[in-house]
């Protein structure tokens, strides 16, 4: 959906009391939420003469303008690309893929090539746009170096359906992850908002002014000086599981960004120094993985279920570790 510079609308009666966004999203029927949002922050809209707000309520009478196609934003081109991923599931709705590690879920920050995105656009000549040009049929994504499962949509009615059971909670996505330390608990919750890191643009943080983000966990096995956990989010922000795991003092074994490398190895006990240092070995990037997905078939209502095997790597060092695990006391 794209609107032309110039055009108008009054709200009626039976509009006031919603929400702008909303307002906006009622005249783009197949179009996202979060994308209508992003048209809004980008200074596409105003109401009364004044710059809109997403969050906005309508009032009768209310006059709004398009100042800026907001297609326009949207129209950077993505080029295809002939490299292979790997397919687990497909249909004539969607697919599922097992991202490896790697490779970028999709252009930004500099990055225009090599991507998911990228290879999408030249195996499937449509994919839904709900996301724009540069997303095609992408609905969530996975960093950069995480590996594992991603659902795809292939038109805009699945992308939208698949939206709302993100959006209700309803999609499950649950990885696996090696983090530094024994964790004392054999499961619990982590809710604490994330925002970005005001110092370091590239990073996220726990800040009190962030958006809420919550992640369970559930210990699988304890060693001496690492935890292996199995994680499901609740939310999805950026760098979510990282984040949260490093804010525990659980780094992700690894992790470049979040203190799961060189930085860590200080503080570990000087007899498992050695160990701990092989362990990081395996990995060049942070241990995490997304192994499971669960969600329902937005035309078939079919209930689908698709589990990605751990990367060698995490096998190895899960085999490495066999000799340092054991039970805590607390447990």
């Amino acid at each position: 959906m794209s609107f032309q510079a110039g055009t108008y609308w009054t709200c009626g009666p039976d509009e006031a009391g919603i929400r702008f966004d909303i307002f906006i999203g009622a005249r783009a029927s197949d179009t996202s939420r979060s994308r209508v949002q992003k048209w809004i922050e980008q200074g596409c809209f105003t109401i009364n003469g004044e710059p809109a707000k997403k969050n906005h309520t309508m009032a009768e009478g209310d006059g709004v303008v398009v100042i800026a196609a907001p297609e326009a934003d949207m129209s950077s081109t993505l080029v295809p690309e002939d490299i292979p991923f790997p397919i687990v599931y497909e249909d004539d709705h969607l697919l599922v893929v097992d991202k490896p590690k790697g490779m970028v879920t999709h252009p930004g920050n500099g990055i225009h090539s090599g991507t998911l995105a990228n290879a999408l656009a030249f195996k499937f000549k449509k994919l839904s746009d709900v996301n724009g040009n540069l997303r095609p049929g992408i609905l969530h994504r996975l960093d950069k170096d995480t590996s594992g499962l991603l659902v795809v949509a292939k038109n805009n009615a699945a992308h939208l359906n698949l939206a709302q059971q993100l959006e209700a909670r309803n999609i499950k996505r649950i990885y696996h992850a090696l983090a530094w330390r024994e964790c004392a608990e054999p499961s619990g919750l982590i809710d604490q908002p994330i925002a970005r890191n005001p110092r370091d643009p590239l990073k996220m943080g726990v800040h009190a002014d962030g958006k809420r983000a919550v992640t369970h966990f559930r210990t699988q096995a304890y060693y001496q000086f690492a935890t292996y956990f199995e994680l499901e989010l609740e939310t999805g922000r950026t760098h979510q599981i990282r984040v949260h795991l490093a804010h525990m003092q659980h780094p992700v074994v690894g992790d470049p960004l979040y203190g799961g490398r060189l930085a860590f190895l200080d503080r570990v006990q000087p007899i498992h120094h050695p160990f701990a240092t092989k362990l990081l070995s395996f990995f060049s990037s942070q241990a995490l993985h997304a192994h499971h997905l669960r969600f329902t078939h937005p035309v078939t209502g079919k209930h689908m279920e698709f589990t990605s095997p751990l990367p060698p790597e995490f096998v190895q060092a899960l085999a490495f570790l066999e000799r340092f695990r054991h039970i805590p006391e607390s447990t």
